[in-house]
């Protein structure tokens, strides 16, 4: 959507609400109207204040504000998808205190280290989390001298209201400043989409930037009611959306698939939804989900650090994110531009000088940079423009499509590859739920092209769901692992190969049939794990040696003898990663 910033805050939009008696939040049986929405985060802004005055007794932290003296208390919150969780942040919003999201998925120490790196002074959570949270203090680092230096509270446009991690699919979460503007300009936008009839659907997780800004800003902005569910439920959505008369529903990533994963039935259609607007759900799933719901589908471009916005264009080309906005270019990295991509029945035939990076030469959008971070900042803004680390490739309209993260280059034979054309021709194969593609090391040169499906389901008591749909003896052995025997294997390669918009090299070497990939809470793949793996996992393994035309299930001894032409090669290093 396209962005404009009227100067306006979250604070403003919170105080436009004050006065409205239409339903605003739900959550299970509870409803508040705005008013009593408007009036739960008074009471926990009074309560931060209170928080502040009283001081930390001692415990100082270095940082951008303090707590006491009228400076901002960072509070970190382990929530599910709570009312209490959006009370607090809009009490932070009236207040000037800072909410920092924690990812309760992640592990003790590693929430520790959040919590320092944010400055947090103390930790607000679900009865569920009180362990965890107990756990997370217990391992805090000891307390800096003399508090925090910093600028006094304030709810201007550009004062911190929220710290969020980015999802650390391709490395290290990092915390981005979450200020005033950067939550009021998305939800104005987007609340073009709605009027106060209508009822957003959240079950996309609160400590994601997605879920603040496309759900809770644009009901917050519009007058729209927002139904709050705890947890993601792909089998629970649709059943939700008409107990709720849901009109609007937000994902990330991968949701949308887990949804269409299960049974269809003759109802499907019979649903209150208009708008499904999320980011990162493949081509398949976009369009399938609208045809099979009977709703529009906007997936649009976006990241934490909201730099760069592309704007959908259904009349564009398939599978294009939309065109490149002014003061946005693709550029190698030597920091030239890319020419325009060579596209012919949809194959990129210049990938090597068209696939660049995605750089807001302009301006940072509404990038107000990390938190304590200086190196981060420096790796994305760089002479006044941001490199966002997505990889993309325009045709000569300007059209832009997506070539995958800026870890997931693959270089084939000499040829790069963008990874993501090859995972949205996989995930068009009956019977493939999700899929990841990414490169593993080559024994002699460059990559190799691996892919990791998730099969359908098993159905009934027949057995699992093959590829192509067809029935298999499913459960494990030689010939059939994971409802995907050698038969089904081949033809999902020979379905690749018939592609004209892929190349030759493009085809995997590797295919690994799992039931599950590993992802984040806001359902992105976690790559790095799989790229880490490689052909080492516990998941069944096929593949097409070198030369051999036929695929097999990948053995130990072939494990070894494929390791051993690394060490042959001088390149055994590679497998260490």
């Amino acid at each position: 959507m396209p962005r404009e910033d009227s100067g306006e805050t979250l604070a403003d939009l919170l105080e436009r609400r004050a006065g409205d008696d239409r339903p605003g939040l739900l959550s299970e049986d509870r409803v508040w109207s705005w008013r009593e929405y408007v009036a739960e985060c008074r009471e926990r802004a009074a309560r931060l204040d209170a928080l502040a005055r009283k001081g930390r007794d001692g415990d100082g932290r270095a940082g951008e504000g303090q707590a006491g003296g009228g400076r901002a208390l960072h509070v970190g919150v382990l929530f599910d998808n709570v009312p209490e969780l959006l009370f607090l942040l809009g009490g932070a919003a009236l207040s000037g205190h800072v909410i920092v999201a924690l990812n309760p998925t992640r592990g003790v120490a590693e929430l520790a280290g959040d919590a320092d790196a944010t400055d947090v002074d103390l930790i607000l959570n679900d009865p569920g989390y009180a362990d965890l949270a107990a756990r997370v203090t217990g391992l805090r680092a000891p307390a800096g001298e003399g508090g925090r230096a910093g600028a006094p509270q304030g709810t201007g446009p550009g004062d911190l209201v929220m710290l969020i991690f980015t999802s650390g699919t391709s490395g290290r979460p990092r915390a981005v400043r979450v200020t005033q503007r950067k939550i009021a300009v998305p939800g104005t936008n987007l609340a073009a989409l709605l009027s106060p009839q209508d009822v957003v659907y959240c079950s996309m997780p609160l400590f994601h930037s997605g879920a603040i800004m496309a759900a809770y800003a644009p009901a917050v902005a519009s007058g729209a009611a927002l139904v709050l569910r705890r947890r993601f439920s792909a089998s629970g959505l649709m059943d939700d959306v008409r107990r709720y008369g849901a009109t609007y529903l937000h994902y990330v990533g991968k949701a949308l698939s887990y949804v269409l994963a299960t049974p269809e039935t003759p109802g499907d259609r019979d649903n209150t939804l208009k708008i499904a607007f999320g980011n990162e759900g493949s081509a398949a799933a976009t369009r399938r989900f609208g045809e099979r719901f009977g709703c529009y589908v906007i997936d649009a471009f976006g990241s934490t650090e909201t730099a760069i916005a592309i704007t959908p264009d259904p009349s564009g080309p398939p599978g294009c994110l939309g065109r490149l906005p002014e003061g946005v270019e693709i550029r190698d990295p030597a920091g030239g531009r890319c020419p325009p991509a060579v596209i012919e029945n949809g194959r990129l035939l210049n990938g090597d000088e068209a696939i660049g990076e995605l750089v807001n030469t302009r301006d940072l959008g509404l990038f107000d940079g990390y938190y304590n971070d200086p190196e981060a900042d420096r790796e994305r803004v760089r002479d006044g423009a941001f490199w966002s680390g997505d990889m993309a490739y325009a045709d000569e309209n300007g059209y832009v499509f997506f070539a995958g993260r800026g870890t997931e280059r693959l270089r084939v034979d000499g040829e790069n590859l963008a990874v993501a054309p090859i995972e949205s021709a996989v995930r068009e194969f009956p019977g493939v739920v999700e899929a990841a593609v990414y490169p593993v090391p080559d024994a002699e040169a460059g990559d190799q092209v691996m892919v990791a499906v998730v099969p359908e389901p098993p159905a009934g008591t027949g057995g699992a769901r093959s590829a192509g749909g067809a029935r298999s003896a499913g459960g494990g052995g030689d010939d059939a692992v994971g409802g995907w025997d050698a038969e089904a294997v081949t033809a999902f390669a020979e379905f690749l190969a018939a592609r004209a918009d892929l190349s030759r090299k493009a085809l995997p070497r590797y295919v690994r049939v799992s039931a599950e990939l590993p992802q984040t809470p806001s359902h992105k793949v976690v790559k790095r794990l799989l790229v880490a793996e490689a052909w080492r996992t516990g998941d069944p393994v096929w593949w097409r040696p070198p030369r051999e035309p036929d695929w097999r299930r990948l053995t130990p001894e072939d494990v070894k003898q494929i390791e051993n032409e690394f060490v042959a090669n001088g390149r055994e290093h590679l497998l260490e990663r």
